[in-house]
């Protein structure tokens, strides 16, 4: 299993990050190098526990569907996200929100198995692994953006 952690800082209440990280649209505008379109489920506004989301996106080539669901959600500190279908083996996404004197630490632990034994991992060390922290990182970006614009 592959793992990435990201921490962002961000100079804002947690309350209005929590809520911008679990928003559809703010994610759909993260990912519209990718033409992502939320497709079946929540498809707008801010998930909540126990909805899913089907996304649809242009990723390494191809279109791929991935459904999610929310499976934990203690609103501000934390929520989970699971793959229920979609091409990974495994997919966990933890958000986690820390209240810090100065605005929010974000942490993002986001866990992932590729299908195929030896050559998903393969293909997670040489380029899944990446391409996926990029995406992360392009979207915490866009989430301090916005949260430090309304601040």
């Amino acid at each position: 299993m592959a793992f990435i952690c990201i921490v962002t800082h961000i100079q804002a209440p947690r309350e209005l990050v929590f809520d911008l990280s679990r928003s559809i649209d703010l994610h759909l505008e993260s990912t519209a190098h990718t033409h992502e379109q939320a497709i079946a489920g929540r498809t707008s506004g801010l998930i909540a526990l126990n909805e899913t989301v089907t996304w649809r996106a242009k990723h390494l080539g191809r279109y791929r569907e991935m459904t999610t669901r929310i499976t934990v959600m203690e609103f501000p500190a934390r929520f989970e996200d699971r793959m229920t279908e979609g091409p990974f083996k495994y997919l966990q996404h933890i958000h986690i929100f820390r209240e810090e004197a100065d605005g929010t630490l974000m942490t993002d632990l986001f866990y992932f198995a590729a299908p195929y034994g030896i050559l998903g991992r393969l293909a997670t060390f040489l380029f899944l692994k990446p391409y996926l922290k990029k995406l992360l990182r392009t979207r915490n970006t866009l989430i301090k953006e916005k949260a430090e614009a309304i601040s």
